[in-house]
């Protein structure tokens, strides 16, 4: 059985802190995957394993005294998961006038572009339709990538680091922490022709056996760039270009001056809707 519980948690009021908080106790609960929302999170644990005790365990712990926390939950059957994120998440969306169409398998009628991504995302995050990730694509579509290298971490769908072998970067490495959105890069990269692209499971602990890379791509969120910035600068030479996004505006000093630490020096800053996406240059 591929069964899932969906739990739609209301936080209030909503932060990125706080949802960032909740997904991790929840995944302490078994939960696999996680969407953000307007108003909170939508959480997705199997079936089997789901326990309304839990929440209410997670809910005692949580350590914001100022945040409520409300839930509603409800079955989704494992040969329903195309139609749920096509009627809930996914549309076919294409991005820098028509370079990229991102696409699922199970769409139709979308334009045709420079460059035609099929994502099936199942319970990885990562379809182009956040605005960090749409930043970043925007980047991709500018840089001349031909023969340079490429890391991307926290590579979700695999998404970005399709785009980028398309664009000839060579070769090319990303890295899931969650088993299930690995599997599931894995499978994309294959769907998409680029079997090539190097697709770790683990968290930032492998960039000690990385060689260094001409561009590094992390659309994380805040406080794991900030706790993991200086092993990302560790793969990175004099020249080399980081990417960050996965964060709002407003945290841009406190990212900056953790890069200027590392020799990082920022050379451009994009936003959109209230997201920001930071151009660095390693200087040493």
């Amino acid at each position: 059985m591929n069964d899932y519980r969906k739990v739609t948690i209301k936080v209030d009021p909503c932060t990125e802190v706080a949802t960032d908080i909740l997904a991790a106790l929840l995944a302490d609960e078994g939960y696999e995957s996680f969407v953000a929302e307007d108003c909170g999170l939508t959480a997705y644990i199997r079936s089997e394993l789901f326990d309304e005790a839990a929440f209410a365990r997670v809910t005692e712990i949580f350590p914001l005294d100022d945040v409520s926390l409300t839930f509603e939950h409800e079955l989704v059957e494992g040969q329903d998961w195309n139609h749920e994120w096509e009627k809930n998440y996914f549309q076919p969306i294409v991005i820098g006038g028509n370079r990229c169409v991102i696409h699922s398998s199970f769409h139709t009628g979308f334009p045709k572009c420079d460059y035609d991504i099929v994502i099936d995302p199942k319970m990885a995050f990562g379809t182009g339709h956040h605005s960090t990730t749409s930043l970043i694509i925007g980047h991709l579509l500018e840089l001349d990538l031909n023969g340079r290298s490429l890391l991307d971490m926290g590579t979700g769908t695999g998404i970005l680091a399709i785009l980028a072998a398309m664009r000839g970067a060579s070769p090319v490495y990303a890295i899931e922490i969650d088993p299930m959105a690995h599997i599931n890069a894995v499978e994309n990269v294959a769907t998409n022709g680029h079997p090539e692209i190097d697709v770790k499971l683990g968290d930032a602990a492998l960039l000690a056996d990385m060689p260094k890379v001409d561009i590094m791509l992390a659309n994380i969120n805040r406080n794991i760039i900030l706790a993991d910035m200086e092993s990302y600068a560790s793969v990175l030479h004099q020249g080399s270009m980081l990417f960050l996004s996965g964060f709002y505006t407003s945290d841009v000093p406190v990212l900056a001056e953790k890069a200027a630490s590392l020799g990082l020096d920022i050379k451009s800053q994009r936003e959109l809707n209230d997201w920001c996406c930071l151009q660095l240059e390693m200087t040493k």
